[in-house]
């Protein structure tokens, strides 16, 4: 009896928790497909987004250098002591500006942002969610996909590349930086090879990836905030979702991005 009684406890366990599985990715679905479709259809709320855009760009820009200037002078410092030992130091710069803008740039530069902004927009919205502000939006006849979304994933999406492209150039410098010191490598030859060693399908790697990080970020940070339930507990909780779900899905999307792109572009 005992046995008969927990088999189907289990059963409607996993069960239920599937169902809840398969109707967050539905919600998630709609509310992207909504926010895409907002960006082709009036009204548009630029100032909205212009905000939005200084907030996630200029705002993320402190950390981004910071961070990747100790990148790059990581990587160098790690492979110094190989390219010594095979007497290929010219090569550092190859090494570092492949690694750069390939993967670690991309990847990196989104994590960064889904730590700092995934969890800002999820705490905003969801503490709009708990004071009723949301509602009041749908009472006045504002769609709150439209005003608080569309405009987050615009300037997500605008601004990521270009953070990206300036991680890539501070990895860099960083990467001279201690290339100089330690292998004595000038900057001409540092350079040089730097810039002869990436091809066209390496910079189109370093910009698709980012494009699709932003959206990830962007539309989870706010469906994580969107969702909230449970007053401020409830926001706590969806801050540390979107941060978490948001890193997970970068890193699962870069996996299949990197093995599409290299087929892509080595055939």
């Amino acid at each position: 009896m005992p046995e008969s009684n927990e088999a189907p406890s289990v059963l409607s366990f996993f069960g239920g928790a599937l169902k809840r599985w398969i109707f967050a990715v539905q919600d998630y679905s709609l509310l992207s497909l909504q926010s895409v479709v907002n960006i082709f259809l009036p009204p548009y709320y630029w100032m909205d987004t212009l905000e939005q855009m200084d907030l996630i760009g200029v705002g993320s820009l402190p950390i981004v250098v910071a961070a990747f200037l100790s990148i790059g002078a990581v990587l160098v410092l790690n492979t110094a002591s190989q390219f010594q030992r095979f007497g290929m130091t010219a090569l550092t710069g190859d090494a570092v500006s492949l690694a750069l803008v390939r993967e670690l740039g991309p990847t990196i530069a989104a994590l960064l942002v889904a730590g700092r902004n995934a969890s800002g927009m999820a705490s905003e919205l969801g503490s709009m969610v708990v004071t009723e502000q949301v509602d009041a939006m749908r009472a006045l006849g504002t769609d709150p996909v439209r005003k608080l979304v569309t405009p987050r994933l615009i300037a997500t999406v605008l601004m990521l590349p270009l953070l990206v492209a300036v991680a890539d150039f501070v990895g860099l410098i960083g990467g001279y930086i201690v290339a100089n010191f330690t292998l004595r490598l000038g900057a001409v030859q540092f350079w040089t090879r730097a810039v002869d060693a990436l091809e066209f399908g390496d910079l189109v790697q370093g910009f698709v990836k980012p494009i699709v990080f932003a959206f990830i970020i962007a539309t989870i940070g706010c469906y994580e905030g969107l969702r909230v339930r449970g007053g401020t507990q409830g926001v706590g909780r969806a801050t540390t979702s979107a941060v978490v779900i948001s890193s997970v899905l970068v890193l699962v999307a870069d996996t299949f991005l990197a093995k599409l792109l290299l087929y892509i572009f080595q055939k």
